[in-house]
Parts: C-alpha cells; structure tokens; sequence
C-alpha cells in the first residue's frame, strides 16, 4: 500500500499545523477548511476506511477526537463542534472536527482561505488549551 499523504505527515516527510499527538493518533488542522479550527483526526496506523479499524483502535481515535474537541471548542468562537467522517478523498481514516455556528458550516464544498500565519496563530492556541485539559 502506498503511503497516504496522512502517513507522510506522520512520517514527517509533510509539515502539518499539529493539535495534539500521542503514540497512536495525530490532530492536525485541515488545511482546506470549511471553517477556521477545522481539524483532522486520523489513527497514525494507516488503514483506509474507519469501520475497517478494530474496536480498540476506533474506540480509542473517538477518545482522542473528543479530547481535541473540546479544545477547539474553547478556543475557536462556535456553537458546537461538528463531526463528519467523509473518507473518500484520502485512504487514511479520518474524523473531521468543525467548529460549527451555522449548518453551512458543514459544507465541504465552502472552503475556506486562510494564510499560514492565521493557521499557526489558531493551531499554537488549540495547542495551548489541549495541554490544559
């Protein structure tokens, strides 16, 4: 199996705006965002579709999310965090944490842009709350 670009980013062979990181799993900004904070969570075992993963890696990719989501949420001004997993455009599962202040929000095909100093500025805050929880 070829390595997904996830896979280069936790190989390090692609520089990513990383949230939170431990053995298993990685939180990254997405860089195609539908909202700012959109955030990606992915095991770092690449294996393509979510409901291929066994029920301790998935159980604990859901833990994880859940930690990072609530970080987003205090960080980034939003109603709720929205979760989506899509996993046709990478074979790498993944999970889609948005924050949310309009069902809009949720549409993929509204990306956003924003510079790479306004991806640093959010990741480094998300970072910081992370720490704290």
């Amino acid at each position: 199996m070829e390595p997904s670009i996830f896979t280069k980013i936790v190989n390090g062979e692609i520089p990513a705006y990383k949230i939170a990181e431990d053995d298993r799993y990685l939180a990254f900004l997405d860089v195609f965002p539908t909202t700012k904070g959109h955030t990606l969570v992915i095991p770092k075992q690449q294996i393509d579709y979510l409901f291929d993963l066994d029920d301790d890696l998935y159980l604990g990719l859901m833990a994880f999310a859940k930690k990072v989501a609530a970080a987003v949420e205090k960080t980034v001004p939003c109603k709720r965090i929205g979760v989506a997993v899509v996993g046709l455009e990478v074979p790498h599962a993944h999970v889609h944490l948005i924050p949310l202040n309009k069902m809009a929000d949720m549409n993929f095909a509204n990306k956003q842009k924003f510079s790479q100093e306004e991806f640093e500025e959010v990741a480094e805050q998300i970072r910081q709350v992370y720490a704290t929880l």
